[in-house]
């Protein structure tokens, strides 16, 4: 008869009972003990109370969990990046804004220091070499923070980078305003804050997506070099106001294009990590820059 039994099982002897949990009910389990094949092993489940890890807080409160229930439901919001939470993409924003603020703040000072400081204009026209260097320090900041992700994630490395560079481009920026007049210079201040802020408010609102426009952008830009390579070779005052009208038309583009891809949104094809302040405060300021820059020429041009 054992013979049958262990013969049926593969060799392995009896099977064990099956659990009931109608027969043995919320009494805890006492253990068993039974013999695997022909040999001297045997296999000792030890007694004891082996508590609910699925439903822990149902057995302390003495209820019965019933068998079969469905897994809690897995949330694919998720998977989403570092905007998947609101709270997160507010705090990004306004540590762009408030970044981009005082660096703008800086910069009007520095600029209004090189227009009402006698001593410090007349050198600055004098010294033309200064402008060229500081142009120097800004190429080399702006490759270092574009490239070094360590530079401009680590703090308080980044706000140190970011801020000298911020510096320099004010230094340079004053050294080139020197040679208009201080009229022209706070029309082009005006114009720049006027033009920032509108595109800014548009960027916000529109639902056309400018962040997918990123290649026809980069066209234009080279585009716009080459044009600016033929008004160094005939340097016409016409190519001249041609050349800063189409330079303030690609970076008014390239303005909403950094703040959608600040802002983000359901609309946005792209977007920018919460990690990337530094960098995103820096394309923010490069382009209100070049704005100025190119609006001075054009109001210098004109007059």
């Amino acid at each position: 008869m054992d013979q049958t039994s262990g013969s049926s099982n593969g060799g392995y002897g009896p099977r064990p009972p099956p659990y009931s949990h109608q027969d043995y009910g919320e009494a805890p389990y006492t253990g068993m003990s039974y013999q695997v094949g022909t040999g001297s092993v045997a296999v000792v489940s030890p007694p004891g109370t082996y508590d609910n890890m699925i439903h822990p807080e149902g057995e302390a409160a003495g209820g019965h969990q019933p068998h079969g229930d469905a897994p809690p439901v897995y949330s694919h919001g998720l998977e989403d990046g570092g905007f998947s939470d609101a709270a997160i993409r507010r705090g990004f924003i306004r540590k762009v804004y408030l970044t981009l603020m005082i660096q703008l703040l800086v910069t009007v000072g520095i600029i209004c220091a090189f227009l009402y400081w006698d001593a410090l204009r007349e050198w600055a026209r004098d010294s033309y070499w200064f402008s060229y260097s500081m142009m120097a320090v800004v190429m080399v900041l702006i490759v270092a923070l574009s490239c070094c992700d360590s530079l401009r994630r680590q703090v308080p490395v980044n706000f140190i980078a970011l801020g000298l560079f911020t510096v320099a481009e004010g230094l340079m920026l004053g050294s080139v305003a020197v040679y208009f007049v201080a009229e022209a210079v706070l029309w082009a201040v005006g114009a720049t804050a006027l033009v920032s802020f509108a595109l800014t408010l548009f960027a916000m609102q529109s639902k056309w997506d400018f962040t997918a426009a990123n290649g026809s952008l980069w066209v234009f830009a080279w585009t716009l070099f080459s044009f600016a390579l033929l008004c160094a070779i005939l340097r016409s005052q016409y190519l001249y106001i041609v050349y800063a009208c189409l330079g303030t038309l690609l970076f008014s583009l390239y303005l909403v294009f950094d703040t959608q891809l600040i802002l983000g949104g359901k609309h946005r094809k792209y977007r920018m990590s919460p990690e990337e302040y530094v960098f995103a405060a820096l394309n923010l300021y490069l382009d209100i820059a070049t704005l100025f820059l190119l609006l001075l020429q054009l109001i210098g041009l004109c007059r």
